[in-house]
C-alpha cells in the first residue's frame, strides 16, 4: 500500500547572525545553511496495518507524513501510495488519503458540521448513496448525531476531534493519516475515538499512519512502530520485540516477613552478580522488598529463589519494563546506537 524508499529532505535557509550587526549582515550575506530533517528512510507499509510513526519533537516525522500526503517534494528518493506518486499526482492521491491534524480542522469553523459535510461530498463527488451509508456508519461509531447541526465553533475539543475523523473517512479514503488525534482530549473521548479507529480499520481495511507522543495510542492500536530520530530511522518492528529486545529490566515485588536483617539484604550478593544487573530495595514500613534486575542475565525464578531462601515470602508482583521508559531512553538517545 505504501512504499517509501530511501526519501530525504533538505531544506536550505539563509544563514543568520547573532546581534544588530549580525542582522545587517544577514541582509547583504549569500551564506545558505543546510538542514536535512529526513535522511534516507526506507520502509513498506501493507493494506490495513495501524502503524505508529514515532519520535522526539524535531525528529523528522511530520516532513515525513507531508512527503507522504503529497504537500512536500522529496530531494532524493521516491515515495509511493496505493500505486500513486503524492508529490507527482496531488489530486490522485489526495482521492486516496485522509489526514487529521489535531491541533488543526478542517472543517469551515463558523458553519455547522453538517454543511462542512455537504461540502467535502461535493468535493470528493461521494454519490448521495455512498454519503447516506457513510453517514450511517459514521454516526454509528462516532456519535456525531448529537452535535451535527451545530457550529464548528460551538464544539467542544472532543466532539470537533470526532467531527475531523469522520471529516476525513467521508469519502472512503485506503490510507488515514493520525497526527495528535487525541491531544488534549479526556479519557472517555480519547477511548471513543480509539475505537471508532479500530472500528474503521476493521471494517474497511484502512491503512492508518499514526503519530502520536501518547503512549496509551500506540499500545492500544498499533502492533508495529516505527522510531525516527534527528532524520534517521532507528527501529522499525513490533511492540512486542521492542519490549523484549530493550525492555531490559524487570522489577519484583515481594511481600515479606519483616525482620531486621533485610535492611542489609542484598539479592546481588547472593546470585554472585553485579548491583548494575541487580538491585535490591527494602520497605520496612510495609514489609516489601524490591528488586530491578536485568532479565536477559538474571532468571526470575533466581531472584525469587535467593529472597525464599532467606525469609517468608507471602506475595509476589512481577512488573515488566514499560513502553513509555522505553520510549523515553529513545529519545534521550540512551538506546538509538543498539537500535541502529
Amino acid at each position: 500500500m505504501i512504499q517509501v524508499s530511501h526519501i530525504s529532505k533538505e531544506f536550505i535557509s539563509p544563514k543568520k547572525y547573532p546581534g544588530l550587526r549580525g542582522a545587517i549582515k544577514g541582509l547583504f550575506s549569500n551564506e545558505k545553511v543546510k538542514k536535512m530533517a529526513v535522511d534516507d528512510i526506507s520502509f513498506h507499509i501493507n493494506k490495513g496495518e495501524i502503524v505508529g510513526y514515532i519520535g522526539s519533537n524535531g525528529a523528522g516525522k511530520s516532513t515525513t507524513i507531508k512527503m507522504m500526503t503529497g504537500i512536500l517534494t522529496p530531494t532524493n528518493g521516491e515515495c509511493i501510495v496505493n500505486g500513486v506518486n503524492p508529490s507527482k499526482y496531488r489530486k490522485e492521491n489526495a482521492q486516496n488519503i485522509g489526514v487529521v491534524f489535531g491541533q488543526r480542522t478542517q472543517l469551515w469553523w463558523d458553519l455547522p458540521l453538517s454543511e462542512s459535510f455537504s461540502i467535502l461530498k461535493e468535493i470528493y463527488n461521494v454519490s448521495d448513496e455512498d454519503y447516506k451509508n457513510r453517514m450511517n456508519f459514521l454516526n454509528e461509531v462516532l456519535d456525531l448525531e448529537e452535535f451535527f447541526h451545530r457550529p464548528v465553533r460551538t464544539l467542544s475539543l472532543g466532539q470537533r476531534m470526532r467531527g475531523d475523523l469522520g471529516a476525513a473517512l467521508l469519502h472512503n479514503p485506503k490510507v488515514l493519516y493520525l497526527d495528535e488525534p487525541t491531544i488534549g482530549l479526556d479519557l472517555v473521548v480519547k477511548d471513543k475515538i480509539r475505537k471508532a479507529i479500530k472500528t474503521i480499520n476493521d471494517n474497511y481495511e484502512t491503512t492508518i499512519i499514526l503519530t502520536t507522543h501518547d503512549i496509551d495510542d500506540i499500545e492500544e492500536l498499533c502492533s508495529r512502530i516505527i522510531v525516527i530520530d534527528e532524520g534517521k530511522k532507528i527501529y522499525d518492528g513490533s511492540l512486542k520485540e521492542l519490549k523484549e529486545k530493550y525492555g531490559s529490566k524487570r522489577k519484583i515485588r515481594m511481600e515479606v516477613k519483616h525482620s531486621k536483617e533485610l535492611a542489609s539484604f542484598s539479592t546481588a550478593e547472593k546470585l554472585n552478580c553485579s548491583s548494575n544487573d541487580c538491585l535490591t530495595e527494602y520497605d520496612a514500613d510495609n514489609h516489601l522488598l524490591t528488586i530491578s534486575f536485568d532479565k536477559h542475565k538474571i532468571e526470575t525464578p533466581q531472584v525469587i529463589s535467593s529472597v525464599m531462601e532467606f525469609t517468608d515470602v507471602f506475595d509476589v508482583q512481577i512488573q515488566e519494563t514499560e513502553l513509555s521508559e522505553i520510549v523515553k531512553q529513545i529519545y534521550n538517545h540512551e538506546v538509538s546506537e543498539e537500535l541502529v
